[in-house]
């Protein structure tokens, strides 16, 4: 099937590699800023973003939002809160029997909408998927050893975009848990803030472990509110991608804790993470689900408490049964 991907950050770079290695076609990769996509085509890199990888031959970097006429498959990777914008601008773009697939990982502010909800809004024609799990965007284009979850309530859906985009190194495993997917990606970029946080802090590899664990824990209470299998939540898409996430400075939801942890400015970029954390509280508090440990990143992001005040706050909680 033939592959255009929306999006030339990092990660859309990435994916766009993939999928010209995996179905040996053209596949357009369509960015935002004439000029830079023009040096992207001219110099075969996208020196922006992912500096010193180069792009597959069969990636076509290009402004013309017409590039994705006649795909089977779009990959929208662009962040969650650009979804619903980017999804109604290509809609009429798209050929009629397109499948859509989010790659992003969040919750929808305002809305408190999942990826795959947005799509199931603004392109109700399309069959839609999502693709999630632990992969930083420089591994991936390098061609480097990756496993992730394909997601969509149709399994036929996934099985087909899963085949397409599989390469010798690019493992995708399909599941019809959308829900539990896209709740892992959104609450594991909110977790990796706190598990940054407290590393910038020097509280030390225990208390980061114990913050990863009750993390995992709050994401699994707001799963089963939500309806997601609880496999799916401790798979790569869940467990997976919150570990990568929450211990490596490659994040950029880690990173951005660890700057606040400091005391030191926050990246000029910020994480996904950032942009969720309100938006995941209000969705947990909608469910009657308590996540003190997201609540307390949402707070410190949004400059409510400090990161001290933060740390002391979860220590003073009453003790309790693990659970």
């Amino acid at each position: 099937m033939s592959v255009a991907v929306v999006g030339a950050g990092a990660w859309g770079t990435a994916l766009a590699n993939v999928a010209a290695e995996a179905t040996a076609r053209p596949t357009p990769l369509l960015g935002r800023d004439m000029a830079r996509m023009a040096d992207m085509a001219g110099g075969g890199v996208n020196a922006l973003r992912l500096p010193g990888v180069r792009l597959h031959p069969g990636v076509l970097p290009t402004a013309n939002p017409d590039a994705i006429r006649g795909a089977e498959i779009v990959l929208l990777v662009v962040p969650t809160q650009a979804l619903r914008g980017v999804t109604v601008a290509l809609a009429d773009r798209l050929s009629s029997g397109a499948v859509v697939v989010a790659c992003c990982k969040g919750v929808e502010r305002g809305t408190l909408a999942l990826p795959p909800e947005v799509l199931a809004e603004t392109l109700p024609g399309h069959a839609a998927a999502l693709l999630s799990g632990p992969s930083f965007a420089e591994d991936v284009a390098r061609g480097l050893p990756t496993a992730v979850t394909l997601a969509s309530a149709d399994e036929t859906v996934a099985a087909r975009v899963a085949e397409t985009l599989a390469t010798r190194s690019f493992r995708p495993y399909r599941s019809s848990d959308v829900v539990g997917v896209a709740l892992g990606g959104a609450a594991k970029n909110v977790l990796a803030i706190a598990a940054g946080a407290v590393e910038g802090r020097g509280l030390g590899a225990s208390a980061v472990a114990a913050l990863v664990a009750r993390g995992f824990a709050e994401l699994a209470r707001l799963g089963v509110a939500l309806g997601a299998r609880s496999e799916t939540l401790a798979g790569l898409s869940g467990l997976g991608d919150l570990v990568l996430t929450a211990s490596s400075p490659r994040s950029r939801n880690f990173s951005l804790g660890l700057a606040l942890g400091r005391g030191e400015p926050p990246p000029e970029k910020l994480a996904e993470g950032a942009a969720t954390a309100d938006a995941l509280v209000a969705l947990a508090r909608r469910h009657g689900v308590e996540m003190p440990i997201s609540s307390a990143v949402a707070d410190v992001v949004g400059g409510r408490v400090s990161v001290a005040e933060a740390v002391e706050s979860l220590l003073a909680r009453p003790l309790r049964a693990e659970a």
